[in-house]
């Protein structure tokens, strides 16, 4: 039995609430067939209505890229379903206790990136004074710069990024993605403008296919027509570039505060 069939058909059980979040986020246990995992339940009931996403929920857009990452074969989003629970509707995504790791966020004082390091922009630090910020030269982080490019992720923060046992990077919280105008704004943008890895092509490759697909099905009830048509449209323009997208200049690049 996978994960995700545990997350859908368990007794869920709230064991705790996540207070710092601005939208409602639970702790809960979900036990199915003796098996039981650690969840973060997201009730629609909680959502805060956002003007620039009117349409569906949040919950549904979490799922939808949780279906895009697993299509991609690279996982970097913990499983992640829509289910209901003790107050209503809502989304229902894996726990992932983070692990200490390799460090992928840093202000240097420096003009210039180390070796290893990408850099981001210069943020101010109080008095005055500004540092560069950086991001590790990884090659996860390279992948969700992908996958966040494709759901078109208006609020990638270092807070999102969870490394994990075994090495694995996870991405969380994708309530604010698939927009159909242009909304990137992430922390990852070293990479901007460089050429895409062959990898990444071949994985935009089968994306593209499976767009046209059995992951247009599943994303036809999650995001409206208008998202769905620019998503392929994004993932066309990736192909057809070749590198990683830039900045726009007409949304701001970097989500703040950027934690």
């Amino acid at each position: 039995m996978t994960t995700a069939e545990v997350l859908t058909r368990g007794e869920l059980t709230v064991r705790g609430q996540i207070r710092d979040a601005s939208n409602a986020v639970l702790q809960c246990s979900v036990a199915y067939d003796g098996q039981e995992v650690l969840c973060v339940y997201k009730p629609v009931r909680g959502e805060r209505p956002l003007w620039d996403f009117p349409d569906g929920t949040l919950a549904q857009r979490e799922v939808a890229a949780y279906e895009v990452s697993e299509a991609t074969g690279w996982g970097l989003v913990p499983p992640t379903v829509l289910r209901d629970g003790p107050y209503g509707e809502g989304m229902c995504q894996l726990w992932i206790e983070g692990a200490p790791g390799s460090e992928l966020l840093a202000l240097v004082d420096a003009e210039e990136p180390e070796p290893g390091w990408k850099a981001i922009g210069f943020a101010e630090v109080g008095e005055g004074r500004t540092a560069l910020l950086v991001h590790a030269d990884d090659e996860r982080l390279r992948r969700l710069a992908v996958l966040d490019a494709v759901i078109n992720n208006a609020d990638r923060k270092g807070g999102h990024l969870l490394p994990a046992e075994g090495g694995r990077l996870y991405g969380i919280d994708h309530g604010v993605t698939f927009n159909a105008e242009n909304k990137l704004r992430t922390l990852l943008w070293g990479w901007a403008g460089e050429p895409l890895t062959g990898e990444a092509v071949e994985v935009l490759k089968g994306l593209k296919d499976a767009l046209a697909g059995q992951l247009a099905a599943r994303l036809a009830v999650l995001i409206t027509p208008a998202e769905l048509d620019a998503t392929r449209a994004r993932v066309d323009a990736l192909l057809e570039t070749g590198k990683h997208p830039e900045p726009s200049g007409e949304w701001p690049a970097i989500p703040w505060p950027p934690v």
